[in-house]
């Protein structure tokens, strides 16, 4: 059976990192998601990909500038396609308490040694506060943040993600440890889906949008796939 994730909540359906986004996610059927974190000023988790605000709200500048209360009243439908509404870049915690995702991978960009180590540390008290640290996943291609996951938070599950095949992305997840190995699609051949979960990994697939190929994915054994598109993945594969 191939799980699905929606990918930034549902980018290629709604606004993504979005309240809207994720809840759109939720309302297709579909209850596991992936999104990026970024620490506000204020050292709270703000829930959006680019460490720079532009892409998504128009506005300049770094998230680590704002205060979460800052962030929350700017509007990150700028690079979407019409939505009715304005939708505010959400905070982690808001998401833990208005989203019932059964399983969450927090994807934690690459950073300095100090933003990592406090970024991760958030995240063990954030979850331990909400009761879900057995529902999460620290996931990162950053082998900084994944060694502060290993020494801070070796309770909660870690996932590589890789995108490119220059290092051994097997071997790198065997190192730190990590539960799941988060794989770019063009990487992910049969052969090499096998031999990660031999060696006990479960392989998440991304960013799969056509439907062949969440179907030769998921006919490889593929253990789940990210997508932008939650609703045409449960079409496609039936709700799993």
């Amino acid at each position: 059976m191939t799980l699905i994730y929606g990918h930034r909540g549902a980018r290629g359906e709604a606004p993504e990192n979005t309240l809207a986004g994720f809840q759109h996610c939720l309302a297709s059927g579909v209850t596991r998601c992936e999104l990026d974190l970024h620490l506000s000023k204020d050292q709270q988790l703000m829930v959006i990909h680019d460490s720079k605000l532009k892409r998504t709200t128009g506005i300049r500048g770094a998230v680590r500038r704002y205060n979460a209360e800052q962030l929350m009243q700017m509007d990150a439908r700028h690079n979407t396609p019409a939505w009715p509404v304005p939708c505010p870049i959400p905070s982690l915690e808001q998401l833990f308490i208005l989203c019932p995702f059964s399983h969450w991978q927090l994807e934690v960009k690459s950073t300095s040694s100090r933003r990592a180590a406090h970024t991760i540390q958030a995240i063990a008290q954030l979850s331990a506060r909400h009761a879900v640290q057995d529902k999460i996943i620290i996931t990162s291609s950053s082998r900084t943040v994944l060694r502060a996951a290993q020494r801070l938070a070796p309770h909660l599950a870690r996932g590589l993600v890789a995108e490119y095949a220059w290092l051994n992305p097997i071997k790198a997840a065997q190192r730190y440890q990590c539960e799941m190995l988060v794989l770019s699609w063009t990487l992910c051949t049969q052969q090499r889906l096998e031999k990660a979960q031999q060696t006990g990994l479960h392989v998440s697939v991304w960013t799969v949008n056509e439907p062949a190929l969440m179907r030769r994915l998921a006919a490889y054994g593929a253990d789940s796939l990210i997508t932008d598109f939650p609703g045409l993945a449960i079409a496609t594969l039936g709700n799993h």
